[in-house]
């Protein structure tokens, strides 16, 4: 590895843990819920339940390779070393998708909500506000990042714990359903298990990001221990968030079919159970989420360029650099900053059909990997081998790939254009497959 492109180890576990909140933007839950009550019928708890439940075998995978491979690069540091580097490549260039659009998401949605509460600012002024702020910190450096990220998480979780202590409070007061304990926020007789499933497709991109703490893999301290650690924490914790804020709001609200408009059905049970004060705070909490989600996400996306331009699948002398000041990738962290103003021409939409295809797509390789890398290089093929490294992630594989074949159609038409431009870009970077591709080299 060269040693003159290094990253600094500085990071703790909770640290990193906090990053990975602030990427999967805990606050989604609420942004989520309206849409999510309607497709699962009312059933958001169990939806999210069985979204968790998926989502874990993607994690347990992560945290196994992250083990072996503790580099910058994430599922494409993964795949590279387990497979081989050309699958490597495009599993990093499919990736890029969710890392590239993550913070341009963020950004787009900040200008939307801040620009309707305050009409008279243009929402490309709020855009470009955000895009400078969150660019900003990240040059700066991981550690100021991270001081930021803290106080961030911290608030949101605060809002959560309160929005949740004053619902309680009108539950037992009558509000809703008057009960603090009912099974049908989690299935209801009533309705088809269908309808649960259907909950769960969506809400399984509640979770994205918590894949991107393995991105840190070269700036934590004892990383085989702690990445595994911080992925599976991310995921539960997250998870169990998501379960009990919406449970609750099912209770509060129990009738679906009765918000003024899915989109900002939150927005409704908000000042319901706590007035315009709550629905103000809710608004200063969502503006501070989108600012951690596009923080983490951007860092990520810089650190995979940084991963992909020292291993020279990308130019190395503009992708492979750390500024020697602050220890950062930044010419990546421009460059990305740069990509995001497409915000202020394309539609939230279009974004966001990129997202998930390259999500699913990396998450499904990544379970892949551990098979290759365990089972068959290392061939633990025991029992508790072949349940750990053969039928845990081959069952993450095909749920991911359920998942990717469940998207929209526009989500896999942009997707496979993509990746058809990152085949292109492969044969020409190995000369119609003549040569491998350039891989940095580690001791496996």
């Amino acid at each position: 590895m060269d040693e003159s492109a290094k990253l600094q180890r500085s990071l703790t576990l909770m640290s990193v843990v906090l990053f990975g909140f602030s990427f999967m933007a805990l606050g989604t839950v609420f942004s989520t819920y309206g849409v999510a009550a309607e497709m699962s019928h009312g059933m958001v708890a169990g939806s999210y339940v069985i979204a968790l439940c998926v989502m874990l075998f993607t994690a347990y995978s992560y945290g196994q390779m992250a083990k072996e491979f503790p580099y910058s690069g994430s599922a494409y540091t993964f795949a590279q070393k387990s497979i081989n580097p050309y699958i490597g490549f495009l599993v990093g260039w499919s990736i890029l998708l969710d890392y590239l659009f993550i913070p341009m998401v963020n950004y787009l949605l900040f200008g939307i909500f801040f620009s309707a509460a305050f009409p008279a600012i243009p929402s490309y002024v709020w855009i470009l506000f955000m895009l400078i702020l969150v660019t900003g910190v990240n040059v700066l450096g991981i550690k100021l990042a991270n001081a930021a990220n803290i106080i961030l998480t911290v608030l949101i979780i605060c809002f959560i714990v309160i929005f949740c202590v004053l619902s309680i409070q009108s539950i037992m007061h009558g509000t809703g359903t008057g009960l603090l304990f009912t099974s049908k926020p989690f299935y209801n007789p009533n309705e088809h298990f269908s309808f649960l499933i259907a909950g769960a497709s969506l809400l399984c991109f509640s979770f994205l990001g918590f894949d991107s703490v393995t991105t840190f893999s070269e700036e934590i301290v004892n990383p085989t221990k702690n990445i595994p650690r911080a992925v599976f924490i991310i995921t539960l914790v997250g998870g169990l968030i998501f379960i009990v804020v919406s449970y609750i709001c099912q209770n509060v609200w129990p009738d679906y079919q009765a918000f003024k408009d899915p989109d900002s059905a939150s927005a409704e049970i908000i000042k319901l159970v706590g007035g315009n004060f709550l629905t103000g705070a809710f608004l200063v909490i969502y503006g501070v989420g989108v600012f951690g989600s596009a923080m983490a996400s951007q860092a990520s996306a810089a650190r995979v360029l940084f991963a992909m331009g020292r291993d020279g699948q990308l130019p190395k002398r503009l992708f492979g650099h750390l500024n020697k000041k602050f220890q950062t990738p930044v010419n990546n962290i421009l460059i990305i900053s740069l990509f995001s103003l497409l915000a202020l021409v394309l539609s939230l939409s279009l974004v966001a059909s990129f997202i998930n295809f390259g999500a699913f797509l990396a998450f499904t390789f990544v379970n892949i990997s551990v098979i290759a890398h365990y089972f068959f290089r290392r061939k633990k093929r025991s029992f508790k081998g072949t349940v750990l490294y053969f039928l845990l992630p081959l069952a993450g594989a095909v749920l991911d790939i359920w998942l990717l074949l469940n998207l929209d159609i526009h989500s896999k038409i942009l997707g496979s254009i993509w990746l058809g431009a990152g085949i292109v870009y492969l044969v020409f970077l190995t000369k119609g497959f003549k040569r491998r591709p350039p891989e940095i080299k580690v001791t496996v």
